[in-house]
């Protein structure tokens, strides 16, 4: 089953409140919360009250957005451990992580060690909680092509890591569809944009290539989220028009 929501990071300059507004303006049915501006790592009590409000209008909460970098020195002394307390607090099913702080060009077997033992690390905690790790999908990490991110999937070898996908802007959409068939067996949520290089399109100018993206997603079996990060201009109005798009598109892959 595919489900529809928004990335919080997507709008960093309102406030939870006006994105639960903005969201249920949209018929969207799911959120995933930051853990930079809206629901800042370890502070349970905002977690608390942003689950709160997010449910109240009936909307789910898709996964806690960290910027948790697996096998490094986290930045302002960031843990593990907070950003599962706030998860907790916020009722997440899943928390994205960041694979490293460097791309795969440049990192050594050492460093692939110390991301993979980290990774097992954090997945045995957030299972013994009842959430998924998801990695996110992108350049400038471990995760930064098909093939080294299936790498780093393997070698992990844990049943509670699991992969965010996003496309990735620089390739064709042939090498993208690729991309996202080779992480399939681990796939969790979809981040939906439609950029061309330095230019954010709105979603409608990518609709064909949207719909072979979301066919090839209902191959895989499971629950996950299709969720918008990223609009043009930052404008709420077109991310209003972008999630008719987002709706129609997995209204019209359940007839496909």
């Amino acid at each position: 089953m595919i489900q529809t929501g928004l990335l919080s990071v997507t709008f960093r300059q309102l406030s939870p409140l006006e994105i639960i507004q903005l969201v249920a303006q949209a018929g969207l049915q799911a959120i995933e919360w930051g853990g930079d501006i809206h629901v800042p790592h370890g502070d349970v009590n905002r977690a608390k009250e942003v689950k709160g409000w997010t449910e109240s209008e009936g909307i789910a909460i898709a996964s806690y957005g960290s910027y948790y970098r697996v096998g490094c020195t986290n930045k302002e002394g960031l843990t593990f451990d907070q950003v599962l307390e706030s998860a907790v607090a916020l009722q997440a099913p899943a928390i994205r992580v960041w694979a490293g702080d460097q791309g795969s060009d440049i990192s050594d077997d050492a460093w692939w060690d110390k991301v993979i033992t980290d990774a097992a690390g954090i997945a045995d905690l957030a299972q013994e909680a009842g959430i998924t790790v998801d990695f996110e999908y992108h350049g400038n990490t471990l995760t930064d092509t098909r093939e080294t991110t299936v790498r780093l999937l393997e070698g992990i070898g844990h049943p509670n890591i699991r992969c965010n996908w996003q496309p990735s802007v620089a390739l064709t959409i042939e090498q993208r569809q690729q991309d996202l068939r080779a992480v399939l067996p681990w796939l969790a949520n979809v981040h939906v944009f439609q950029w061309e290089p330095g230019v954010r399109k709105p979603l409608a100018d990518g609709l064909e290539e949207w719909r072979d993206y979301v066919s090839i997603v209902r191959e895989a079996p499971g629950h996950r989220y299709a969720m918008l990060e990223f609009v043009s201009d930052n404008d709420p109005q077109q991310f209003l028009a972008d999630a008719v798009v987002l709706k129609q598109l997995i209204t019209d892959s359940l007839s496909n």
